[in-house]
Protein backbone atom coordinates (compact mmCIF):
# COMPACT_ATOMS: atom_id res chain seq x y z
CA UNK A 1 0.00 0.00 0.00
CA UNK A 2 1.26 3.47 -1.40
CA UNK A 3 1.09 5.98 1.72
CA UNK A 4 0.86 9.56 1.58
CA UNK A 5 2.51 12.17 3.79
CA UNK A 6 0.50 15.09 5.13
CA UNK A 7 1.07 17.93 6.57
CA UNK A 8 0.04 17.94 10.79
CA UNK A 9 -2.08 21.13 10.08
CA UNK A 10 -4.12 19.42 7.13
CA UNK A 11 -4.53 16.86 9.48
CA UNK A 12 -6.25 19.03 12.00
CA UNK A 13 -3.80 19.53 14.56
CA UNK A 14 -2.94 22.91 16.22
CA UNK A 15 0.42 23.13 14.99
CA UNK A 16 0.67 26.10 12.64
CA UNK A 17 2.99 29.35 13.51
CA UNK A 18 -0.05 31.15 15.10
CA UNK A 19 -1.06 27.47 17.45
CA UNK A 20 -3.94 26.80 14.65
CA UNK A 21 -4.58 24.24 12.50
CA UNK A 22 -5.94 24.17 8.83
CA UNK A 23 -7.90 21.08 8.57
CA UNK A 24 -9.06 19.66 6.07
CA UNK A 25 -12.32 17.85 5.66
CA UNK A 26 -12.38 15.83 2.47
CA UNK A 27 -13.93 11.98 0.79
CA UNK A 28 -10.47 11.61 0.06
CA UNK A 29 -8.46 12.51 2.79
CA UNK A 30 -10.96 10.49 4.66
CA UNK A 31 -10.92 7.63 2.98
CA UNK A 32 -7.30 7.38 3.18
CA UNK A 33 -7.32 7.96 6.95
CA UNK A 34 -9.59 5.12 7.76
CA UNK A 35 -7.28 3.02 5.23
CA UNK A 36 -4.16 3.87 6.77
CA UNK A 37 -2.32 5.65 4.06
CA UNK A 38 -1.83 8.79 6.51
CA UNK A 39 2.05 9.98 7.43
CA UNK A 40 1.51 13.07 9.44
CA UNK A 41 4.42 15.25 9.84
CA UNK A 42 5.09 18.73 10.93
CA UNK A 43 8.40 19.96 9.09
CA UNK A 44 8.60 22.81 11.31
CA UNK A 45 8.13 21.11 14.22
CA UNK A 46 10.36 18.48 13.44
CA UNK A 47 12.97 21.02 12.76
CA UNK A 48 12.71 22.11 16.46
CA UNK A 49 10.45 25.27 16.23
CA UNK A 50 7.67 25.41 18.75
CA UNK A 51 4.03 26.62 18.38
CA UNK A 52 3.24 29.31 18.55
CA UNK A 53 6.45 30.82 16.99
CA UNK A 54 6.93 33.87 14.30
CA UNK A 55 6.02 33.57 10.97
CA UNK A 56 8.91 32.95 8.70
CA UNK A 57 9.98 33.38 5.19
CA UNK A 58 12.41 32.60 2.12
CA UNK A 59 14.40 35.42 1.89
CA UNK A 60 15.72 35.85 -1.78
CA UNK A 61 15.89 33.79 -5.11
CA UNK A 62 14.33 30.34 -5.65
CA UNK A 63 12.74 29.28 -2.93
CA UNK A 64 13.18 25.55 -0.80
CA UNK A 65 15.24 24.30 -3.35
CA UNK A 66 17.43 27.57 -3.15
CA UNK A 67 17.57 27.03 0.67
CA UNK A 68 18.77 23.42 0.62
CA UNK A 69 21.81 24.76 -1.98
CA UNK A 70 22.76 27.67 0.29
CA UNK A 71 21.74 30.70 -1.45
CA UNK A 72 18.42 31.46 0.11
CA UNK A 73 17.46 31.49 3.39
CA UNK A 74 14.51 31.29 5.91
CA UNK A 75 13.75 34.39 8.88
CA UNK A 76 11.20 34.74 10.96
CA UNK A 77 9.11 38.42 11.27
CA UNK A 78 11.87 39.40 13.67
CA UNK A 79 14.88 38.80 11.44
CA UNK A 80 15.74 35.41 13.40
CA UNK A 81 17.62 32.76 11.03
CA UNK A 82 15.29 30.09 11.11
CA UNK A 83 17.38 28.39 8.32
CA UNK A 84 18.73 25.51 9.93
CA UNK A 85 15.34 24.04 11.30
CA UNK A 86 13.69 24.03 8.40
CA UNK A 87 16.28 22.10 6.57
CA UNK A 88 16.41 19.72 9.88
CA UNK A 89 12.75 19.45 9.41
CA UNK A 90 12.73 18.90 5.89
CA UNK A 91 15.13 15.84 6.29
CA UNK A 92 13.43 14.42 9.02
CA UNK A 93 10.38 14.25 6.77
CA UNK A 94 12.04 12.31 4.04
CA UNK A 95 13.41 9.73 6.23
CA UNK A 96 9.89 9.22 7.43
CA UNK A 97 8.30 8.80 3.79
CA UNK A 98 11.62 6.55 3.37
CA UNK A 99 10.79 4.89 5.97
CA UNK A 100 6.79 4.50 5.59
CA UNK A 101 6.68 3.42 1.89
CA UNK A 102 5.42 7.39 1.41
CA UNK A 103 4.57 7.66 -3.01
CA UNK A 104 2.96 10.90 -2.19
CA UNK A 105 2.55 14.05 -0.19
CA UNK A 106 -0.17 16.04 0.15
CA UNK A 107 1.30 19.72 1.81
CA UNK A 108 0.12 23.15 2.98
CA UNK A 109 0.59 25.55 -0.17
CA UNK A 110 2.18 28.88 0.67
CA UNK A 111 4.00 27.43 3.61
CA UNK A 112 7.97 28.02 3.74
CA UNK A 113 8.29 24.98 4.77
CA UNK A 114 5.40 22.89 2.64
CA UNK A 115 3.96 25.45 -0.10
CA UNK A 116 4.12 23.12 -3.21
CA UNK A 117 2.56 25.39 -5.85
CA UNK A 118 3.28 28.98 -4.11
CA UNK A 119 5.32 30.50 -0.93
CA UNK A 120 5.08 34.08 0.54
CA UNK A 121 7.67 36.65 -1.44
CA UNK A 122 9.84 37.02 1.83
CA UNK A 123 8.59 40.79 2.62
CA UNK A 124 5.91 39.27 5.26
CA UNK A 125 2.91 41.25 3.04
CA UNK A 126 0.65 39.51 1.12
CA UNK A 127 2.32 39.31 -1.52
CA UNK A 128 3.45 35.78 -2.82
CA UNK A 129 5.75 33.87 -5.34
CA UNK A 130 4.12 31.12 -7.88
CA UNK A 131 5.67 28.67 -9.10
CA UNK A 132 7.89 27.99 -5.88
CA UNK A 133 8.54 25.31 -3.11
CA UNK A 134 8.74 25.15 0.44
CA UNK A 135 11.58 23.76 2.08
CA UNK A 136 10.23 20.42 2.59
CA UNK A 137 8.26 20.23 -0.62
CA UNK A 138 11.43 20.65 -2.63
CA UNK A 139 13.43 18.12 -0.59
CA UNK A 140 10.73 15.66 -0.75
CA UNK A 141 9.85 16.36 -5.20
CA UNK A 142 13.92 16.18 -5.40
CA UNK A 143 13.88 12.74 -4.13
CA UNK A 144 10.94 11.43 -5.95
CA UNK A 145 8.10 12.16 -3.61
CA UNK A 146 4.92 13.79 -5.84
CA UNK A 147 4.39 16.88 -3.42
CA UNK A 148 0.06 17.94 -3.83
CA UNK A 149 -1.27 20.64 -2.14
CA UNK A 150 -4.62 20.58 -0.13
CA UNK A 151 -6.59 21.95 -3.27
CA UNK A 152 -5.05 19.07 -5.44
CA UNK A 153 -6.45 16.21 -3.20
CA UNK A 154 -8.30 14.66 -6.44
CA UNK A 155 -4.83 14.69 -8.70
CA UNK A 156 -3.00 13.01 -5.51
CA UNK A 157 -5.52 9.97 -5.56
CA UNK A 158 -5.45 9.26 -8.66
CA UNK A 159 -1.59 9.65 -8.75
CA UNK A 160 -1.22 7.16 -5.75
CA UNK A 161 -4.06 4.96 -7.53
CA UNK A 162 -1.69 4.86 -10.25
CA UNK A 163 1.47 3.73 -8.70
CA UNK A 164 -0.62 0.72 -6.73
CA UNK A 165 -1.84 -0.45 -10.91
CA UNK A 166 2.29 -0.76 -11.32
Amino acid sequence: MVRILISACLAGEPVRYNGADKRVEDEILARWRDEGRLVVVCPELAGGLGVPRPPSEIIGEGGGLAVLQGTAQVEDLHGRNVTPALVAGAHEALEMARRNNVGAAVLTDRSPSCGSTTIHDGTFGSGMKPGLMGVAAALLGSHGIAVFNEHSLAAADRFVRDLESK
